[in-house]
């Protein structure tokens, strides 16, 4: 049978031994190196080639992140475990979104990281249902802040310019929907483009639906 390769990544030696002693104790697993380090951490995959990283997320220097960002960037065929706290959400997310195939309470019994390690061994994504739809929310509240802050600095007038130019109308047709002169049109979408900082009205579009400005105008009409 052979074995899940595993790498173990955590700046405490004792906690280190403990994990190593643990999977080198199973059949279907062998621990093929350790790390102290999110640097040597990268070393050690490129030189073991291990199945599975046991990453903890909080080292000195550049971290658990940073290493899974490199680790599941140059190394495909490697997969990454989070080693997390309750407390964590963020930085989860984070890793999540660097490329880690799931975690592992630092808080869950033996059992729990074991089918943690084999489950992803088999391409399986691992992520807790309860803490996962923290961090979803966390992503939503997140996206909405930015498409709130995106338009921060614009007024409700400058904002429904930007919506009728989004939706490809000339200055000629924005004046006459929100019964402005065309010199007015004009001058707001200089604005516009100034408090932006964007160079011309394609990119003002595309900025504009990639941060929902028709969700963004849809409210206002409703405030």
């Amino acid at each position: 049978m052979e074995k899940v390769r595993v790498l173990v990544v955590d700046d405490h030696a004792l906690v280190r031994l403990g994990l190593m002693t643990l999977i080198d104790d199973q059949a279907d697993m062998q621990v093929v190196g350790e790390a102290g380090s999110a640097s040597e951490a990268v070393r050690k995959v490129d030189q073991l080639q291990p199945d599975i990283v046991l990453m903890d997320i909080r080292m000195p220097g550049e971290g658990g992140i940073h290493a899974t960002q490199q680790v599941t960037a140059n190394f495909p065929k490697t997969h990454v475990i989070i080693l997390t706290s309750f407390t964590e959400d963020e930085l989860v997310l984070r890793a999540i979104q660097a490329g880690a195939a799931g975690y592992v309470l630092k808080q869950a019994d033996n059992e729990d990281l074991l089918r943690a390690i084999r489950a992803v061994s088999r391409g399986e994504a691992l992520l807790d249902p309860v803490t996962t739809a923290r961090m979803l929310n966390k992503m939503r509240e997140l996206s909405h802040k930015a498409d709130r802050d995106a338009f921060r600095d614009l007024s409700e007038r400058e904002l429904e310019v930007l919506a009728e130019l989004t939706r490809g109308k000339t200055n000629a047709e924005i004046a006459a929907k929100l019964h402005l002169s065309e010199k007015t049109v004009r001058n707001h979408v200089s604005t516009i483009l100034d408090k932006l900082q964007m160079n011309n009205r394609v990119e003002l579009a595309t900025f504009a639906v990639e941060h929902h400005i028709f969700d963004r105008i849809d409210h206002l009409n409703r405030t």
